[in-house]
């Protein structure tokens, strides 16, 4: 297993009116994140705020192609990214605070599981449960890149960035995250950059993957 420390690309924020970084979702221009009761599309390059919507946004957020989805209080709003409009909600698995990352990858919806160490394979017309994956530590957000399943972890003063195998869970590859630094939402900005929501700091990072350490 290859294990390496995280470069930090660009830190975004803390932005104006946001206390808190859920969900991150990237739509191939804009980085969307959940910030409790709106989402905001952020410009990468310029690092501001361009779109705004107010929607209830607490835990993970995704993008299918076409659409944002975005978790809130045990349920899944599916979202036109045109205008912010609501089209169509499913039940969330695990209830209301239980969910965490989300991500879109081959017509599913995978769902991080954040005390509950797992991840969660659902259908996105119904909510119906489709596989299950386990973790050993908290999981946070989770996104697909290049055929890869990746999610985050934040558990005793520590985030990492995980590598796993979408069959069986095996972690392959593990990012350390710089000390203090706390992944909430995760979501890859195309093969070697990776877009971290921060949590409680309000930030968003950008991260490449680093240098290989020696396995501990």
């Amino acid at each position: 297993m290859q294990r390496k420390r995280a470069d930090v690309i660009r830190e975004y924020g803390p932005f104006p009116g946001v206390d808190r970084v859920h969900g991150v979702t990237f739509d191939g221009h804009h980085v969307w994140f959940a910030s409790t009761d709106q989402l905001h599309a952020l410009d990468p390059d310029s690092g501001e705020i361009v779109r705004t919507f107010a929607i209830a946004a607490r835990a993970g957020t995704a993008f299918d192609g076409r659409h944002l989805y975005q978790i809130a209080e045990g349920l899944i709003h599916k979202i036109d990214l045109a205008n912010g409009k609501l089209l169509k909600t499913i039940p969330a698995p695990d209830g209301p605070g239980l969910d965490s990352g989300l991500a879109w990858a081959e017509g599913t919806l995978w769902v991080g599981e954040y005390r509950g160490h797992r991840i969660h394979q659902i259908d996105p017309e119904t909510g119906a449960l489709l596989r299950t994956l386990e973790s050993d530590r908290f999981v946070t957000g989770v996104t697909w890149s290049d055929g890869e399943l990746w999610h985050a972890t934040a558990q005793d003063d520590a985030s990492e960035v995980r590598r796993i195998d979408p069959a069986t869970g095996e972690v392959l590859e593990r990012i350390d995250m710089p000390e203090g630094s706390t992944v909430s939402g995760l979501e890859a900005g195309g093969r070697e950059r990776f877009f971290c929501g921060g949590g409680g700091s309000g930030k968003i990072r950008a991260i490449r993957r680093g240098r290989t350490r020696t396995r501990t």
